[in-house]
């Protein structure tokens, strides 16, 4: 039997042992440094409500992969949810992603169709006679030219035009990472960030499964599921790593492993060999308001674009309630 390391005991690692598992064939030894599963993706309670610090929301573009988890986990689709962005100058709530029947409310609106247009004549420029014909004038109406950016700032700008950039994206994103730039952010491939501009309805994700657990504990009882068969180390950090002879030290003992799994900051396993990683997470203020719904019916993030010190207000019953009513409060 081949032996496996995993680092961490968050979403990612208890996740890695649940596949070595359903593999075969592995012994998996799972060290976790907090004294429970599941890090910011466990629930925790105020008040009576169910939070948690990481992302409680599951989105996937891939069926197969929500299918795998809910068979597990009980999920719920929230294709219902949309998004708001309050954008402080305007004195207004917004749609996100940016609805495009919202652009008419907004003062600039003739400056932004004008940047919009300017961005659909370059894109269209860049391709054939051929290659135009063969497309669906809805994906027309969609081009842009994000793929010449170089940097997050450029994939926005060059998507959505300079003015739209600075009410939506530029300030918070620079705050949510606390940075000064946006230029500085060079690799933003992994997110499935959907439509730049949206049409039609104004839920949030039709380009990907939004979904969240139907039970009260969240994910919960997928983390001790998924490291039933492993050799769990709780409360416990590993005293010396050998990355390149998979060997690791744990509670004093040296051990040999065929693949090691690393789920934590690199920074830590490689002991900041390459400096500090720039980017840090942002606290979270846990408040119970005395209403039973604080946002309007469907939305789930409030975001703020502007200066303001905080990103956004998240109201978690309305992920954990099926549906409005007094029978479903959280």
């Amino acid at each position: 039997m081949k032996k496996a390391l995993v680092i961490g005991g968050g979403f990612a690692g208890c996740a890695m042992a649940h596949q070595l598992a359903l593999a075969g064939g592995w012994q998996v030894v799972l060290v976790e440094a907090l004294p429970y599963l599941g890090a910011g993706v466990r629930t925790r309670y105020y008040g009576g409500h169910p939070y948690t610090f990481g992302p409680r929301h599951f989105l996937t573009t891939m069926e197969h992969v929500f299918e795998y988890l809910n068979s597990y986990v009980p999920m719920r689709r929230c294709a219902d949810h949309q998004f708001l962005t309050y954008v402080e100058p305007d004195k207004q709530f917004y749609s996100y992603p940016i609805h495009r029947d919202d652009i008419d409310r907004m003062p600039e609106s003739k400056q932004i169709n004008a940047e919009l247009g300017d961005i659909h004549v370059s894109a269209l420029g860049g391709l054939s006679s051929a290659e135009i014909g063969g497309m669906q004038s809805a994906d027309l109406k969609k081009l842009n030219i994000a793929s010449h950016a170089r940097n997050f700032e450029e994939f926005w700008i060059y998507s959505i035009g300079a003015t739209l950039y600075k009410k939506f994206v530029d300030a918070y994103s620079r705050k949510m990472w606390q940075i000064d730039d946006n230029k500085l952010i060079d690799d933003f491939t992994w997110s499935p960030k959907g439509v730049t501009i949206k049409e039609g309805p104004r839920a949030a994700w039709d380009t990907a499964i939004s979904a969240y657990p139907v039970a009260f504990n969240g994910y919960d009882d997928y983390f001790r599921l998924a490291t039933a068969t492993a050799e769990v180390h709780l409360g416990t950090r590993i005293e010396h790593y050998d990355i390149p002879r998979k060997t690791a030290v744990i509670d004093g003992v040296a051990q040999q492993f065929d693949i090691i799994v690393n789920t934590i900051s690199p920074d830590i396993l490689f002991d900041r060999c390459h400096g500090e990683l720039p980017y840090v997470g942002r606290e979270i203020h846990t408040i119970v308001l005395p209403v039973e719904f604080a946002l309007p019916e469907s939305v789930y993030f409030a975001y703020y674009a502007g200066n303001e010190p905080f990103t956004r207000v998240v109201e978690y019953k309305t992920a954990a309630a099926p549906e409005r009513g007094p029978d479903n409060r959280r």
